[in-house]
């Protein structure tokens, strides 16, 4: 299981590279093993949700990786880096709305899937006798982004969890 991240190198050539994501996989596989001892199912559960969420195999939460990807993928990538987990847009322009644009940086914090592990800078301009000018007020952009990668992160999470059959 992997997913692919998409990167301007200096040149200005895109590259493609899969990252791995394999702690879940062998979670959930050691699982249904017996490995874990004598426990019960639900302990068994509960173990595999927290190694779910301090998933690292990329240094940083891949649940927020993942969610910050594909929240942002309508967006022109510049830069995004897995090992330092930041993700940096280039200028978008909406085409409802040609005199305006935004960039956005997103920076991954920490191991663990929690709200305060995520980062969010938004800077938005508009265009104003033929010069992008810098907008202010960009904290409940921020936010909104912030929290559609927070839900986007938990749906993916929750859909690698073990289903009870």
């Amino acid at each position: 299981m992997g997913m692919e991240v998409v990167q301007n190198n200096k040149s200005g050539l895109r590259r493609t590279t899969t990252v791995a994501v394999l702690g879940t996989v062998v979670m959930l596989g050691l699982g249904g093993c017996g490995i874990f001892g004598g426990k019960d199912r639900s302990e068994v559960k509960r173990e595999q949700l927290l190694a779910s969420e301090n998933i690292s195999a990329i240094g940083i939460n891949a649940y927020l990786w993942r969610a910050s990807l594909e929240t942002l993928d309508f967006m022109p990538m510049l830069q995004a880096d897995p090992e330092s987990g930041v993700i940096i847009t280039d200028w978008y322009v909406d085409p409802a709305a040609r005199t305006e644009r935004a960039k956005v940086t997103v920076y991954i914090l920490d191991k663990s899937l929690r709200a305060d592990a995520l980062k969010v800078s938004v800077f938005k301009q508009s265009l104003r006798d033929g010069q992008w000018v810098d907008n202010p007020g960009t904290l409940e952009a921020e936010r909104q982004i912030e929290q559609a990668i927070m839900v986007q992160a938990r749906r993916i999470r929750l859909s690698q969890l073990p289903r009870d059959d």
